[in-house]
């Protein structure tokens, strides 16, 4: 259901119908436990998602990109570090292009705020309802913590409750055996292999694409 307020429009979840056309924010009674899920959009148990802060995030963002481990994992670009300054730049002409089609996230830790890494949907299709993500973990620490797993099912959440989207898509590499369990863990299926695709540390490895449907999803969370 729909109200107006104050010129603008929100979409509550209800447990049963209201007692009269107008619908008070303030009566915790008529606000079901869905609703506690949509204010909790950014939060997880471990960390939450944030906007990009230039100021404080740059720099974090530039240190990950002098570790060529973390570049291969995440990227298909030739691995090169970056410049506060660049890291800087390159998000902001990304939001701008993309526009409704982009939707960047800061993956924080909630116990001191630290950002840990990244997450994204990109090339929205919305008479599709199809739409691709990325994500990575910079530090190497802070990676098999359970935090990367948290942080996808907030983003898969995002993208099929949020954004109504029907499917989501993800890439990874042949050489990456670890994103292609952890994908395979949380639900997504393997659905097209480019042979030999990517050209890494002197050979050629297949690039690999993985997807999984809203209902799927819905079905593993039930």
């Amino acid at each position: 259901m729909v109200f107006l307020l104050a010129n603008r429009k929100f979409a509550l979840p209800i447990c049963h119908e209201p007692r009269s056309w107008f619908f008070y924010l303030s009566d915790k009674s008529e606000i079901c436990q869905g609703a506690k899920m949509v204010l909790q959009l950014f939060e997880g148990e471990k960390i939450r998602f944030a906007a990009f802060d230039a100021e404080k995030d740059a720099e974090v963002f530039s240190k990950w990109t002098h570790d060529p481990e973390y570049l291969r994992l995440t990227e298909f670009e030739p691995a090169r570090p970056l410049a506060p300054f660049h890291v800087k730049k390159k998000i902001e002409e990304l939001e701008k292009e993309a526009g409704r089609d982009f939707y960047f996230f800061v993956i924080r830790m909630k116990a001191d705020d630290r950002a840990i890494g990244f997450a994204h949907i990109h090339w929205v299709e919305w008479n599709h309802g199809n739409a691709h993500f990325n994500m990575g973990i910079g530090s190497p620490d802070d990676r098999r913590q359970g935090l990367g797993g948290e942080a996808l099912q907030m983003l898969l959440r995002y993208a099929f409750e949020e954004l109504n989207l029907y499917r989501l898509t993800g890439h990874t590499f042949g050489y990456n055996d670890g994103a292609q369990k952890f994908l395979a863990k949380h639900g997504l299926q393997l659905e097209v292999r480019r042979r030999e695709a990517i050209y890494r540390d002197g050979r050629y490895w297949d690039a690999l694409t993985y997807g999984i449907l809203a209902e799927e999803w819905t079905a593993g969370n039930k």
